[in-house]
């Protein structure tokens, strides 16, 4: 039997996972929600959740993967002793492939907007014409384009394996990414509104938090770092002997906060000295920012560093995404890693494509009530990721075999029995109720 292969070092084990956490969610979504649930105190609950929910469940997937040495599929037949979990496994990789497929497509936008960056053409734009602009894009043909440039770039990657791939990628692309913010953060608080941007998003108003700002809260942790969609799972079975379970998914979780809470410190400063809101999706990134880059010194040259950006966050993710099908298909199917690759990419492509459209000639094309990019949206992140993340937490909480869990979370070293207890309460109870809440919520 072939040898499963690992992640060559300590720093590709977090740069990975960092990588499968961050993405679009972290950039555009956060500063939205903490814009709109009162900023401060939505990053006071946002960190509880983190902890509470987010360390447990990633630790969680982490023990299954690297016990189970497989894919999402095997790791639950593995700990279960049969198939009667398969379908949890099922339903993690139909919602990596809907997700891969509708992301892609908004990948390709921000590739769109990093080329006409460059070119200059951003800037020319007036204020009232963005929106038009926009509109205009996303209804034509040229997404799609950009959609199946993407995919290849994401298969090149993936072709490489996970060594000198998925690894060796991930090593560049991170630190390259964590650049990039900390120059924005540098520009935007040089910004007149600076200040008042600050205080927004670092001065909780504890009257301010609501049950609103609290769900709000927990459903920005639970996205953010994809728990439920069998990533951390299928990458974590990778992970060698030596690597620290918790230890890795604290770091995995922190990270990923540092870069939300990094693109709130270049959006608060920044919508603040212009007197804009911090809108949500791709009117923030596709309307507001070009707005306040053109009004910089050296707008361009901002402009495209910060698309550029938003290619790297979603090329992170995407190879996350992917590898839990082509893990899933190359075990199950015997099938090699460049034909599960290629199978991929080409269902993606196909699925991509209707979602494209979907703003523009088949925009009429609906299912209950929605586009079929708004419905692969709202199925994979409103139904299959919660659904996965309730799954897995009540599965190691109460089923996973006591021995096993233990030692895999002490394989690096004894931990103080009291992280083993807070786990367990959190993956049996707390992190299951919270998911549960969020799932009702949305």
């Amino acid at each position: 039997m072939e040898r499963r292969a690992q992640f060559a070092t300590r720093i590709g084990v977090v740069a990975t996972t960092v990588g499968s956490a961050v993405g679009l969610g972290n950039i555009w979504r956060f500063p939205y929600e903490a814009g709109t649930h009162g900023g401060g105190a939505f990053l006071l609950c946002y960190l509880f959740f983190i902890f509470v929910i987010g360390i447990p469940v990633i630790s969680a997937e982490f023990v299954m993967g690297r016990s189970a040495r497989s894919c999402i599929l095997g790791a639950f037949r593995t700990h279960s002793g049969g198939r009667r979990w398969d379908g949890i496994g099922y339903c993690s990789i139909l919602a990596a492939i809907l997700i891969l497929s509708f992301y892609s497509v908004v990948a390709g936008w921000t590739m769109e907007y990093t080329v006409e960056s460059v070119a200059g053409h951003l800037g020319g734009v007036a204020d009232a014409g963005r929106h038009s602009e926009f509109d205009r894009f996303i209804s034509g043909w040229r997404p799609v384009i950009w959609m199946i440039a993407f995919l290849v770039l994401n298969a090149l990657i993936l072709l490489g394996g996970v060594k000198k791939g998925i690894e060796r990628v991930s090593n560049i692309l991170m630190p390259v990414l964590f650049l990039i913010l900390l120059a924005f953060c540098v520009n935007s608080l040089l910004m007149p509104g600076a200040s008042d941007g600050l205080k927004f998003l670092f001065t909780p108003d504890f009257s301010a938090i609501t049950p609103g700002v609290v769900l709000g809260a927990m459903g920005q942790a639970f996205f953010s770092l994809s728990i439920g969609l069998g990533c951390m799972m299928t990458y974590s079975s990778y992970f060698s002997d030596r690597t620290p379970i918790v230890k890795s998914a604290t770091t995995t979780a922190l990270l990923d906060t540092l870069v939300a809470v990094l693109a709130g410190v270049i959006i608060f400063p920044a919508v603040f000295s212009f007197g804009m809101e911090a809108e949500a999706g791709p009117k923030l990134v596709f309307e507001v920012l070009p707005s306040i880059f053109s009004r910089l010194h050296g707008g361009e040259v901002w402009s495209t560093l910060f698309f550029f950006l938003l290619v790297l966050a979603s090329l992170t993710s995407t190879i996350s995404m992917s590898e839990i099908f082509i893990a899933f298909v190359c075990e199950e199917f015997h099938m090699s890693r460049r034909a599960a690759t290629i199978l991929l990419t080409l269902i993606a492509m196909g699925l991509g494509t209707l979602c494209a459209l979907s703003f523009g000639p088949l925009v009429d094309v609906t299912m209950f009530g929605k586009t079929i990019f708004d419905l692969f949206d709202y199925v994979s992140s409103n139904i299959l990721l919660p659904l996965g993340g309730m799954v897995i937490s009540l599965f190691v909480g109460w089923r996973l075999d006591r021995n096993t869990l233990t030692s895999q979370l002490n394989s690096n070293g004894r931990l103080p029995r009291w992280v083993i207890v807070w786990l367990l309460i959190s993956l049996r109870y707390i992190a299951p109720l919270c998911i549960l809440a969020v799932f009702l919520a949305s």
